[in-house]
């Protein structure tokens, strides 16, 4: 089991750690309602080291791009960033991933870690007819995701460059914390806002402890993994393994917004006509309307005790104080406010569609 350069802070700091994408991870360090609730309302900093990290450069970069990924990578802007994914040849997805264009052409792609070998493999078996320059540094980079409405306030003391210039989904490059060469990008997964910081690996520690000494102020709070999933549950972002997978349609998914067939990605003929006419499934939110958690692999019913379809994502809200899940159903129950049910031990429990993101 791997180990992220910040694994014996994270153990110092008492957080209970799990294994996840392969690494060994804080799941959490106080408790998840805490930790997600400081970062809706003030600021937390994840370490996510586990993610990987893609170059893809040279002169071929983008006609390569254009046809593995979703959507359209000429519309990047250089210091923008862009969400997508890899669409396989079956109907389903590879993985979910942001470009950031750091060059006209210079790509970073940051991927699952638990897709790391796979994604990479997929992008070098496809890049044959493109011979783009590749570097795969994900054991050379960490990362760190300060997210929540004070984050780039109270990071603002590690730079001379004004974060509060980078409009949503941008990066640069700059000093952080007097080390060289660290991406700054105001991208995350909560919904909360803030920032993520790409860096070299021998400079974690002094960025860690520089993060948290500039949060203090801010009352700053390390994050984990339990409230990172909280977090993007509420937003209605998808998880791989769980929303979206190798046999899931983006379409179905609720992904026809970064799908761009028109450009000749991979499976463009099937994208296409999924987008133009729909899927039978479709992935839905729902409010639980009683005191009850829904969790994934529960199945959905429909008022007749049907079932209709099951839960991919579940958990008690804590801002909300009720349960809320994300799960797909036949097309025909997708409407919002439609009452469903929820099997819960055995008993159904009721619930109706509600839009997304649930806040």
């Amino acid at each position: 089991m791997k180990k992220t350069a910040l694994y014996n802070i994270h153990v110092g700091l008492n957080a209970k750690m799990t294994s996840f994408g392969g690494y060994l991870m804080p799941v959490q360090y106080s408790s998840v309602k805490e930790e997600h609730l400081a970062v809706r309302n003030n600021l937390g900093v994840f370490d996510v080291s586990h993610m990987g990290e893609f170059f893809v450069s040279g002169e071929n970069a983008l006609n390569l791009l254009q046809y593995i990924c979703s959507n359209d990578i000429s519309k990047i802007k250089i210091g923008k960033a862009q969400y997508n994914y890899f669409p396989n040849h079956k109907g389903g997805i590879i993985d979910d991933l942001i470009v950031y264009r750091l060059e006209e052409n210079k790509f970073l792609l940051v991927v699952n870690a638990s897709n790391i070998k796979k994604d990479w493999d997929w992008i070098t078996i496809n890049n044959k007819n493109f011979n783009a320059e590749l570097e795969d540094r994900s054991n050379e980079i960490s990362l760190l995701a300060v997210q929540g409405p004070r984050a780039i306030e109270a990071m603002q003391s590690l730079t001379k460059f004004r974060l509060d210039s980078l409009p949503y989904y941008s990066q640069t490059t700059t000093l952080f914390a007097g080390c060289q060469n660290v991406i700054v990008a105001t991208t995350g997964y909560t919904g909360a806002g803030g920032i993520e910081i790409y860096f070299n690996l021998k400079d974690s520690e002094k960025i860690w402890n520089s993060v948290i000494e500039a949060g203090k102020p801010f009352q700053i709070q390390p994050i984990g993994l339990a409230a990172r999933d909280t977090l993007r549950i509420e937003m209605g972002y998808c998880l791989y393994g769980n929303e979206i997978n190798e046999n899931t349609s983006p379409i179905a998914a609720g992904l026809g917004w970064i799908s761009k067939p028109e450009k000749k990605c991979i499976n463009h003929e099937d994208i296409f006509i999924k987008k133009s006419k729909g899927t039978n499934k479709k992935l839905i939110g729902f409010v639980m309307a009683e005191k009850s958690i829904p969790r994934s692999g529960y199945q959905i019913v429909n008022k007749d005790k049907n079932i209709i379809g099951e839960v991919t994502s579940g958990t008690q809200s804590p801002l909300l104080l009720k349960g809320i899940g994300l799960g797909y159903v036949d097309k025909s129950y997708s409407n919002l406010n439609t009452q469903i049910g929820i099997i819960i031990r055995n008993k159904i429990c009721l619930a109706r569609v509600n839009k997304i993101p649930f806040i």
